[in-house]
């Protein structure tokens, strides 16, 4: 398929970028710390560090791997926390020593944490006291050696620190004993001060992270990206938005949790990599808190899930936010709905720009104009050095309009799955193509419109129902605040659509025969609900996304 995206691209967007003009995440981090080495880089609960003290801090912590612990180039170290300011300073410590980043979620089980740590190969872990217990219960089954504790306040000043640590542990009983040995992120900080610091070789090719990922294909596997993978996306990103972000002025809310490729990039990397603050929400889940912290800055950016949008819509106190300063609403990570998205753009003058990625992308691949007027129910345009294609069941190309699996191209592409050969050779076709698992369409603008996950289509009478058509109609249905669709076992049909529904607070009475009646409405026959079931919530993953194969 000819580029036809490029001529729909914004003015002086370049149709490529230079993938190699840094030589690695930590060249480009060095290059910001030079430049605005005074700018704050990171806030979180009413502390914040400046680039300089990133430096310093993460310096220190490479020195503590390097010379204490003795770790060598391309060990990799796991990093179990929520957003905290450590996060990106053990981060940037991480690479800094010429190691590998693991993101581990905090929320994880034990059989979870064993099977991701062990395929890793990880020895040394940094997780926040909190989660501690987690990793004490799964430490017998584990390579592990090194555990590295952090408590919150360990880059707070003192009496701050304290008070915080004493409220969780002794009033919120948030903070579990612990009997395994832990060495204290405070006073690794502290040894590794102790040591000057030698810059250690990285270059582009060097693998940054091990991303896992339930991927294309269902089982969790480690993405590999390589510092010019996650390089490749930042510039792709800065490139999109070259016209109306700036340099050392923007203010990102940054709620998902930075262990999540898609927030890792767009706000970790990218923020930093244009001298900006990101503000480290701790926990999203707690929406007036969020609210809280929202208020006290003339934010630019905010990244959120489909989820998140709609949970701050529905929380009173987000419409009296000043919204005047705001430049991008960015969603992915799922389906923006259009009633969502159409609130967020009544509430605070602003589009939701949908943008589409995966983990094995470092993660974006498209997004949408940064001057849209409105939802357009695409995911936009591939950004720069991005290759699309539309491909039927047999691997064939196929033009406009026509629904197929979309395949990807470019330099933010992984290089294959961490010891999973066999999983690696499922997900590249014979001629290089990245097979995403997704069904797409392209319009002869160049405009990508995803339709559904391969996996989650439903056969009714032989016909492709898609779960997102579904949901987009029913969460527009007055006294539906979510809305799930799964398809299930229906006989010689093959499958019939099932509605799992969360009704909002004024409409308690909302019936399944009130549902099917809108829905008749709204829909065609076959793409109805055969079956309602209403319930108080929705299984979601850590980033708010809806867990269908659990509904399932």
């Amino acid at each position: 398929m000819e580029k036809v995206w490029l001529k729909s691209y914004p003015p002086g967007v370049p149709a490529e970028i230079n993938a190699d003009a840094c030589e690695s995440i930590v060249d480009m981090f060095e290059q910001s710390i030079a430049l605005y080495s005074k700018s704050p880089a990171f806030y979180n609960l009413g502390v914040t560090i400046t680039y300089q003290q990133l430096d310093h801090y993460s310096k220190a912590f490479a020195n503590y791997l390097l010379k204490v612990l003795h770790l060598i180039k391309g060990d990799r170290v796991a990093l179990m926390m929520p957003n905290i300011l450590q996060y990106p300073v053990a981060m940037l410590g991480v690479l800094r020593a010429g190691l590998i980043v693991v993101n581990v979620n905090p929320l994880y089980t034990v059989p979870e944490l064993v099977e991701q740590i062990n395929h890793a190969g990880v020895e040394t872990i940094v997780v926040m006291d909190n989660f501690a217990g987690i990793v004490q219960t799964a430490l017998p089954q584990t390579s592990i050696k090194n555990v590295i504790l952090t408590q919150i306040g360990d880059l707070f000043p003192r009496p701050r620190a304290l008070l915080i640590h004493f409220y969780l542990k002794y009033i919120k009983k948030k903070i579990p004993a612990l009997q395994m040995p832990t060495l204290s992120f405070r006073k690794a900080i502290s040894q590794g001060e102790a040591f000057s610091f030698e810059k250690v070789l990285v270059n582009r090719n060097d693998i940054a992270f091990l991303q896992f990922t339930g991927g294309t294909t269902g089982i969790a596997k480690g993405a590999i990206l390589t510092h010019r993978n996650l390089i490749a996306n930042i510039m792709q990103i800065e490139a999109w938005f070259s016209n109306i972000l700036q340099l050392q002025s923007e203010i990102a809310i940054t709620a998902l949790p930075l262990y999540h490729i898609f927030s890792l990039s767009a706000n970790c990397l990218f923020i930093a990599k244009i001298g900006g603050l990101s503000v480290l929400i701790t926990n999203p889940r707690d929406i007036p808190g969020l609210v809280k912290e929202m208020r006290q800055f003339k934010f630019t950016m905010v990244t959120a899930v489909n989820t998140l949008f709609n949970g701050l819509l529905n929380y009173p106190q987000f419409s009296a936010l000043n919204f005047n300063q705001m430049k991008v609403s960015l969603g992915g990570g799922m389906s923006v709905q259009r009633a969502v998205a159409e609130k967020w753009q009544e509430v605070t003058g602003k589009p939701i720009l949908e943008a589409y990625g995966l983990t094995e992308t470092s993660p974006c691949v498209t997004i949408n104009l940064p001057d849209l007027k409105a939802y357009n129910g695409t995911v936009g345009l591939p950004v720069p050095s991005t290759d699309v294609i539309i491909l039927d069941d047999d691997g064939k190309a196929l033009d406009f309009n026509q629904p197929g699996e979309l395949g990807v191209k470019g330099p933010q592409v992984m290089q294959g799955y961490w010891n999973h050969v066999d999983e690696t050779k499922k997900v590249f076709n014979k001629d290089g193509w990245l097979l995403t698992g997704d069904i797409a369409s392209i319009d002869p603008q160049g405009f990508v419109r995803i339709l559904e996950r391969k996996k989650d289509m439903i056969i009714v009478s032989g016909f492709n129902v898609y779960p997102n058509e579904i949901e987009d109609v029913l969460v527009h249905m007055p006294g539906i605040r979510e809305a799930a669709v799964v398809g299930v076992a229906n006989g010689p049909a093959g499958e019939a659509v099932k509605a799992f529904i969360v009704k909002d607070h004024q409409h308690a009475e909302l019936t399944a025969e009130e549902v099917i009646k809108f829905c008749r409405n709204n829909l065609t026959g076959y793409k109805i609900p055969k079956y309602i079931e209403f319930c108080p919530e929705l299984p979601k993953s850590y980033v708010g996304k809806i867990l269908r194969r659990a509904l399932k």
